[in-house]
Formats: structure tokens, sequence, C-alpha cells
């Protein structure tokens, strides 16, 4: 693999640097510099005319511009996404959807001048500089792999397995001065941010148990899909609880060793899916983690995740220690210390945000405001549309924690089949593909 130039040369405006695909560089001319990317190694037939030009911006009055940005999915997140990406000053120009006729659809609805179905279009459009995944989680690891490759900043929801994850973070430190950021938005959320400064300064003491409840209706969608199936990424511990276990490790500045679980699907078919059709993916999850230190130093963590609730969503996270304890129902953050004969609030719900998303709990879709809130502070100090400050996004979940949250989850999984408890052991290099295959031989040569 070449590597980028120490000091990339000045040249005028009007004048291409031209320099292999696989380099990724980042310089601040004095000049605006378009920059032409074209690749050597281009295999016979190959369609240089999707290489686009990426292009050093700013405004007439000299203030920088804010990335453009792609965004992957049509689902309801990316749905409530964009208006809150628009009404921070980020321009959407492409979105991506799995067949040409949802992307249309929704890039009418919300005023995006381009859609495909075809990922490259995306990638490689000559607008775009951040690119925002939410997929069904077996795509994830492609695209932000691949987005990563060609110097592309990154949000993205969680990758399916633990060895896509491994992947994603080998991808983020190859390129470390790109933005590579996980989308769980309950970190950001205003109720959390305050409850982890107050257990900071020490509000409960000295932690001792952490109690999260999260009930709702199914997650499964109208017609037989990934939610379906829990090789896929389905489930409700994938797709609820791995959040929780994320902002479990922000809160407590800890991380789980050991988990216990449990798993069961009690709705195999519905009056949608039916047939030899059956649902696999879990839709009640019970689950300890031992987080932090051994014996009695540690933190004690039990999660229920229940979706046979129709109607409201609850969502309760309560941490207990030895001086008090704070609980966040929803969005409002509540407090009592030992002494105290009763509950305080100590934050409020702070109100409207935006666009009302029926299928997105209010604390993910306030999460997510706030989010795209810190994105914008993040890129808006820097010229070039490319740069961004780590510190607006400082609490974000980076590849690593995505890698670590994929972890614990297949061991709440392993738990669940084998009754027991099970170490969590986060991989350091990545598994031979081949490994079971050569397994097998030797036994059946011995």
């Amino acid at each position: 693999m070449l590597s980028s130039p120490a000091s990339p040369p000045v040249v005028p405006s009007t004048t291409p640097v031209v320099f292999p695909s696989t380099l990724y560089f980042r310089f601040r001319p004095t000049v605006a510099t378009e920059v032409t990317i074209i690749s050597k190694w281009a295999a016979p037939g190959f369609n240089l005319s999707l290489l686009r030009t990426m292009t050093h911006r700013v405004t007439p009055s000299g203030r920088a511009m804010l990335p453009g940005v792609g965004v992957f999915g049509t689902g309801s997140t990316a749905r409530v996404l964009v208006p809150l990406l628009q009404a921070e000053g980020f321009e959407v120009h492409a979105l991506w959807g799995r067949s040409e006729e949802e992307a249309c659809c929704l890039a009418k609805e919300l005023d995006i001048p381009f859609h495909t179905s075809r990922s490259d279009d995306v990638l490689l459009h000559q607008d775009v500089d951040l690119v925002c995944i939410y997929i069904p989680p077996s795509m994830t690891r492609q695209i932000a792999v691949k987005a990563l490759g060609i110097g592309k900043n990154v949000v993205c929801e969680k990758a399916a397995t633990a060895v896509d994850s491994f992947k994603m973070v080998t991808a983020a430190r190859y390129y470390p001065q790109l933005l590579s950021m996980m989308g769980n938005t309950l970190r950001f959320l205003p109720a959390f941010v305050a409850m982890r400064r107050l257990l900071l300064e020490g509000y409960v003491g000295d932690m001792q148990v952490c109690d999260v409840r999260v009930y709702g209706p199914s997650l499964l969608d109208q017609s037989y899909g990934w939610t379906c199936e829990e090789l896929m990424g389905g489930g409700g511990l994938h797709i609820m609880g791995s959040a929780i276990i994320d902002l479990l490790s922000y809160l407590t500045g800890t991380r789980a060793h050991r988990v216990h679980g449990l798993l069961r699907t009690f709705v195999q078919q519905n009056n949608l899916i039916r047939g030899i059709r059956r649902v696999t993916s879990d839709d009640f999850c019970f689950f300890q983690m031992l987080m932090g230190g051994t014996g009695s130093s540690g933190v004690c963590c039990t999660v229920t995740l229940n979706f046979n609730l129709p109607g409201s969503f609850v969502h309760e996270v309560m941490i207990v220690g030895s001086a008090g304890r704070l609980v966040a129902r929803g969005t409002e953050l509540y407090g009592q210390r030992n002494g105290s004969d009763r509950e305080e609030l100590l934050l409020a719900d702070g109100g409207g945000v935006g666009p009302e998303a029926k299928e997105m709990p209010r604390p993910h879709l306030q999460g997510l405001s706030s989010m795209v809130k810190a994105l914008r502070q993040s890129f808006q100090a820097h010229e070039e549309r490319r740069s961004w400050s780590p510190g607006p996004v400082a609490s974000a979940p980076t590849f690593e924690d995505g890698l670590y949250v994929q972890t614990v989850v297949e061991a709440v999984k392993q738990s669940s089949s084998s009754g027991e408890w099970v170490c969590v052991e986060i991989m350091s290099q990545e598994p031979d593909p081949n490994h079971n295959l050569c397994e097998a031989l030797q036994r059946n040569k011995n």
C-alpha cells in the first residue's frame, strides 16, 4: 500500500492534482484546490467516469460549508434523519435505497436531488463527504469499509456480527483522520449526558447496580425481512439491546467481562408472516452483566427487553449507588439521595425536536436530534468540508465501541444457548475463515 506524501504541493486552483485512488490525503491550501482521483489499477472495462471530482469549497463570504451528505437507507431512521440534517444546514445530496422505487419515493418526499439503488453512485458522488448508513446490519460493514477507503466520513448503525465489526475497526484505524462513528443516539440524549455528569460528580456514590427496562410493541417489519432473522441482525437484543449495552458502558465508564442471558421468540408467525416462514429473532430478552472490577468492586447490571406490549413505549434506566440513585424515564431524569423521602426532577423533557416518528421511540428521536447538532458543531469550525473537530463528538461511540457491543451481544446469545455465564473476550485479530474446516479435517484424519 502506498502512503500519502508528507507535504502535498500547493498548486494554483486551476491545476488538478492527480493521485492514485488508494491514497487518501488531507491538506489545506490557501486557495480552493480541485483534486481529481483516478485509479491506476482499474480493471479493463471499469467505468472511470464514475470517479468524481472532490472539491474544497467555501461560501462567497469565506465561511466554511458543511459537508454534503449521502444517506443509505429508506427506513424510519433515514426518514427522520434527513429533515434533521437539513434543519442544521447540511445538504443531503444523495439517497440510496434497496430498489429504485423505494429510493425515488423517499427522495421526492424529502427533496433529495439524487437517488439510486447502486451504492457506488452515492459513495463516488462529487458532493458527498459524509455518509450516514442506516441499512440492514448484514450490509453495514461492506458500505462502511468502502466509504472509509475512498475518503468519506462515516456515521453508521451496528454491523451484524463481531467479525464484521472487527473489519470496520481495522478500516477506521487505517484512516484515523476520517470520522468513523457508531450511530447510538442515546449517548447524546440530554438526560443521559446529565446522568453521566452527575455520576462523575458522585451523586450516587459508588455505583453498585444498574437496572434497565425497555418495553414496547413488536419490532418486526410489515413483511418478512431482516428483522425476522436472528442471523441477519434482527431481534430485540441486537436492535435495541445493543444501544443499552453501549449506553451502560458510557454511563459507568466500564465494560462487561461476564454475561448471562435468556432469549425467547414468543411470536414466530403472525397475520403477515406465515406459511413456511417463521420468525427466528427474539422478542424477549433478559440478561445480566458484571462490569468493571471483579468481586464486590464491580457493577451488577440487569436488562429486560420485552417487545410484546402494544401501546406506549417504556424506557427506564436506573443506577443505584452507595449514596443514592438516578433514574432516566423516557427523556426525563430523576434523582434521590439516601435520606431523602422523595425523588426530585433533575431534567425535564426538552420538548419538540422536529418530525415525529411513531416507529422511533422518543429517547432515540431526541438523541438523534442532539447527535446531528453535535455533527454540525464538529464540522462547522473547518473550511475543508471533510475536516472535523473531535470535541463536539467526543462522547460518540467509536467503531471499537461497536466491536465491544457486538461481542457482548454474541456472548449473551451463547449464554442463552448454554445456560451458563460467558466471558466477554474481544477479538484482537480476524479469525481464519477456514478454521472450522481445518478442525473438521483434522478430526477425520485422526
